[in-house]
């Protein structure tokens, strides 16, 4: 089974994006295999961003997610 995780891109530099998880994570995304761009959000599966995001879905994924960690929204 894949896991996904969604993650706002924070800085770009070239095909590399810092990007943010949230809870004060951030790790360096390879975007080459979408357009994103900075502010935007994106799925990332083993260490590249896979597809974007509008803020709205993401925003419901990352709390759905926070719900199954217990994490408080």
């Amino acid at each position: 089974m894949c896991l996904a995780i969604p993650g706002r891109i924070v800085e770009i530099h070239g095909n590399i994006a810092k990007t943010d998880f949230g809870e004060g994570v951030t790790r360096n995304v390879d975007i080459s295999l979408v357009q994103a761009r900075e502010g935007d959000y994106v799925i990332v599966h083993a260490g590249f961003a896979i597809q974007v995001l509008d803020e709205k879905e993401a925003k419901k994924t990352i709390k759905l997610f926070k719900k199954l960690l217990n994490i408080p929204v």
